[in-house]
């Protein structure tokens, strides 16, 4: 319509608005037609527009005076927004504009409920602080109102107030700001010493850093006040004698503003810290007590942070440089502190310093180095050690020749002589220390080249040892392996070699391990203990995650015909006393048959475009070993590989085939026999593969899962296997390892399956309907929060009955699934409380139930409103004893009977209203 009126009549129409009609005097609807039409002119006519000069503004002024609906202002303030983005003449009428919006200010709007419009607070907020600091213009007139604000008592106003400051800070320049400087500074200033409001503290700071960033931007001219120069000299006569105080009470309030302002700018950094950084070391120096000097030196630590945000600087124009010797001694001083946590501070300014470019000397390298070293292996306390630890990971990409040159050796000396000596315990701390600072410290390729050749050696040795220990210290050795793995995933040089060098490594040493078990039992068999093998599954796999299409092809040529063929040349070590052959039968090949976990590890962490050589040979020998197999590790790893294998296989006549077999192979072992447990598991891995890629078969799989949990020997195992299939498993079907993962598998498995749980419940014996309520409960605990909330509701009467059920697994899972809809529907709730209370009151005198943890996090039945609460006080006074004879810390009131005592030791929350027991005050 705006396009195809004539030129000249929008301005008439706006005229004849401005001059005839009276708007505030409109219906909201009528008055908000008049803001769109100005907004439809002001987008189509604006050169019309802008030819009435400064009647437009003042029209617009006239039109706006008085609005008081959210709606029509969030209109208005974007029309006053363009006035000024587009530059319209504003003439003589700023203050009349500023006068309009600004009385708007703090915004103070409480949404009614159930608000079809959806205006929040935080919208009319956001859109009138857009207008305020929109201009220059408008600074004379906003700074005294912002402190105004700020010296008020309504929090609310005083942070709307420092965030809008905030925000007018990007476009001021000091000119609009020198006037107002010293009554800034003194409301910020009291503000952060007096403020108990975390809130408030954190909006003054950040006006501060806005307020010396404003003030650096600006261009000095020959003849002006340098005035970030007097504004940081007045911060820093206020705040810097607090920093020598004996009693230190306004120290962290004095550094925090002296902090905010120097991290504005290089210059503003350059001014605080050649005044600040030489006191603060002076006072470490002086205060004696490891507690004051913890605070001095983590006020220091927060410049040395600022610094980082600089780069590098020359030593003439850096503070810090030029304090380089003493820095280095006071932090090196409170590494050899007794006192942990000054420890800790000093480790973390040993990091920051580190990262300082040409900061530390090559004898302050190899000092720090040592210290690394002494409280990583040595330190009295474990964070002492693991912060050691993170802070030579962080370190060693900056320098990877000094920690490869001298820490790692170090560590490989250590290593070696914890073995030779072995047997204490102090041993066996120091050992593992020894291994966790090896993998923390492999954070570069040329390190890992270093470590992991060490890490392997120390896992051949400890394989060579019998002693009972062994296992848990090659447990130990792969959990180090595997840390160095993750770090390598960030590089893909280092990810090849650390593959090329560990997979074939521990492939070797496990194949050669299960043909001595096979000739000879005693050895090797702490490698094949399930422990182990599960330690090692983690390793292989992070290994492989994050190889290229190209090099994962590669090294699938070796691995798949080393288990299917016993093709062992690729292996460090390929003399063998017989052959590897694990999918074979015998029970002298048990041992090999176990190292499936290390195929399973491998083969299902590859990426989907990798072509695996005899895929369809692997996937039957996998088939009928899990399905034959007597040692359940081996059938249910072999499951499991065959299952992530099943996931990724592409569409068509070949994974339908095997599929079917599978199925065949399946159904008549559920039916009778003695594997009917390797079926069980062969089924709940299949099916989950196939839900997770929404393949047409999980449907029929799932009702044979359903059906089963009618079966007196496998439905509880059943039941168990719904959390399985909902569950996000550790070592495959999961994102890291590229499976084929849909989203919301989740949300439709519950539609797909919950009704027919619901059905199966309803139909089923009494001695399984415990089997449906754990199957149910399974699926709702691994819902998403909203969805579960919304679904509870209409499962509310299944679930009270769940409670009265023996199966404690049962009893818990309930508990948790009724956690949100206890927090989100209390209105719901609170139409069953009676029902609740019986249910509750029964579990707490069940004897099966008096050790049983409480639900994490509990959930206030508190949420209920409290005319549904008042009426069960005399119900818990007057219920029986329960089995709980102790009293309980959560009901200290002697006069609360047993019964009280035990429901506050189990959930104390769901049943403690907030003012403590029937409105006693705990």
């Amino acid at each position: 319509m705006c396009e195809v009126l004539a030129p000249g009549l929008a301005v008439s129409v706006l005229k004849a608005i401005f001059q005839e009609v009276h708007v505030q005097s409109l219906l909201q609807l009528d008055r908000h037609t008049v803001y769109s039409i100005i907004t439809n002119f002001m987008g189509t006519r604006e050169e019309e527009l802008k030819g009435l000069g400064a009647d437009f503004t003042f029209g617009f002024i006239q039109v706006m005076d008085g609005e008081k609906d959210p709606r029509n202002l969030l209109v208005a303030f974007q029309i006053v927004r363009d006035l000024i983005a587009k530059n319209y003449s504003l003439g003589p009428f700023v203050e009349e504009l500023f006068e309009v919006t600004s009385c708007y200010f703090p915004i103070d709007f409480t949404p009614p409920p159930n608000d079809p419009h959806g205006i929040q607070r935080e919208d009319l907020i956001l859109s009138l602080r857009a207008v305020l600091a929109s201009t220059c213009q408008f600074a004379e007139f906003l700074l005294p109102l912002l402190i105004e604000k700020m010296d008020s008592d309504l929090q609310s106003a005083k942070l709307d107030a420092l965030q809008t400051l905030t925000a007018c800070c990007a476009i001021y320049g000091q000119k609009e700001l020198q006037e107002f400087l010293p009554s800034l500074w003194s409301s910020l200033r009291r503000e952060v010493f007096q403020t108990a409001s975390e809130k408030v503290e954190t909006e003054c700071l950040a006006a501060l850093h806005a307020l010396s960033a404003c003030l650096s931007r600006s261009v000095l001219h020959s003849g002006t006040e340098d005035l970030l120069d007097s504004f940081l000299s007045s911060i820093l006569q206020d705040c810097r004698h607090h920093l020598c105080e004996p009693d230190m009470k306004l120290v962290w309030p004095s550094a925090k503003l002296l902090q905010a302002a120097a991290g504005a700018s290089l210059r503003a950094y350059h001014c605080v810290t050649c005044s600040v950084l030489p006191l603060l070391l002076e006072q470490y120096t002086k205060h004696p007590q490891s507690s004051q000097r913890r605070t001095i030196l983590e006020m220091l630590l927060g410049f040395l942070e600022l610094q980082q945000k600089w780069g590098p600087a020359d030593e003439d124009e850096s503070t810090v440089l030029s304090l380089r010797a003493p820095v280095c001694s006071v932090v090196f001083s409170a590494l050899t502190d007794p006192s942990v946590q000054l420890q800790l501070v000093g480790i973390r300014a040993l990091t920051v310093l580190g990262s300082l470019q040409g900061f530390l000397s090559p004898s302050d390298l190899e000092l720090v180095v040592d210290h690394l070293i002494r409280l990583a292996l040595r330190g009295e306390d474990s964070q002492s050690s693991e912060a050691a630890m993170e802070a030579a990971g962080s370190l060693a990409p900056i320098y990877p020749k000094v920690f490869s040159g001298r820490m790692v050796p170090r560590l490989e000396e250590e290593l070696q002589s914890e073995r030779e000596e072995e047997g204490s315990r102090d041993h066996h701390s120091l050992q593992q220390r020894c291994l966790q600072a090896l993998a923390a410290v492999s954070t570069h390729t040329s390190i890992v080249r270093e470590t992991v050749p060490v890490l392997l050696q120390h896992l051949r040795e400890v394989q060579k040892g019998s002693e009972a220990g062994s296992a848990q210290d090659l447990v130990s050795v792969c959990q180090s392996l595997h840390r160095v793995a993750l770090q390598c995933q960030r590089d893909e040089e280092g990810c090849w070699y650390y593959h090329q060098a560990v997979v074939p490594c521990l492939l070797g040493m496990a194949v050669q391990a299960a043909m001595q078990e096979s000739t000879q039992p005693l050895l090797g068999k702490a490698l094949l203990e399930e422990e182990v093998l599960a330690a090692m599954v983690p390793v292989i796999s992070a290994a492989t995650t994050h190889l290229s299409p190209e090099l994962a092809a590669q090294s699938v040529s070796h691995v798949v015909p080393l288990f299917l063929d016993g093709e062992v040349s690729f292996l460090p070590q390929n003399s063998f006393p017989c052959l590897f052959q694990p999918f074979e039968n015998g029970e002298c090949l048990e041992a090999q048959r176990r190292l499936v976990a290390l195929l399973m590890a491998f083969v299902c962490s590859l990426p989907r475009n990798v072509a695996i050589p005899q895929q369809d040979r692997l996937l039957r020998e996998l088939l009928a070993l899990s399905c034959s197999c007597n040692c359940p590790f081996t059938a249910t790893t072999a499951a499991k590989c065959f299952a992530g294998l099943v996931n990724k296989h592409v569409e068509g006549q070949q994974l339908d085939e095997i599929l079917q077999l599978a199925v065949n192979r399946m159904e008549p072992s559920l039916a009778e026999g003695s594997r009917r447990t390797q079926a069980l598991t062969l089924l709940l891995w299949v099916t989950k593969a196939l839900v997770l890629r929404y393949h047409p078969l999980s449907s029929r799989l799932t009702d044979k899962l359903l059906a089963l949990l009618s079966d007196a020997e496998l439905g509880p195992a059943a039941a168990d296997g719904f959390s399985l299939l909902m569950a996000e498993s550790p070592d495959v079907l999961h994102k890291g390892c590229h499976a084929d993962l849909r989203i919301m598998f989740r949300q439709r498995f519950f539609t797909d399956n919950v009704p027919k749980l619901v059905q199966g419940f309803h139909g089923a014996g009494p001695d399984v309907k415990a089997n449906y309520l754990k199957g149910l409960s399974h699926v709702l605990n691994h819902l998403p929060k909203p969805v579960l909330v919304t679904e509870l509701p209409t499962l509310l009467s299944l679930l009270l009955e769940a409670l009265s059920c023996s199966d404690r697994v049962v009893q818990l899972s309930t508990l948790s699934c009724l956690q949100p809809l206890l927090l989100e529907a209390p209105q719901i709730m609170s139409l069953h409380i009676d029902t609740l209370v019986t249910k509750f009151l029964s579990l707490t005198s069940s004897p099966t139930m008096v050790r049983v943890p409480p639900p994490s996090p509990p959930t206030p039945l508190s949420s209920a409103p409290s005319a549904a609460l008042t009426p069960l006080c005399s119900r818990l006074s007057a219920s029986p004893p329960c089995a709980v004879p102790t009293r309980s810390p959560a009901c200290p009131q002697q006069c609360c009977s047993r019964t009280r005592l035990g429901l506050s030791e189990h959930w104390p929350s769901l049943w403690m209203t907030r003012r403590g027991w029937c409105g006693r005050r705990r």
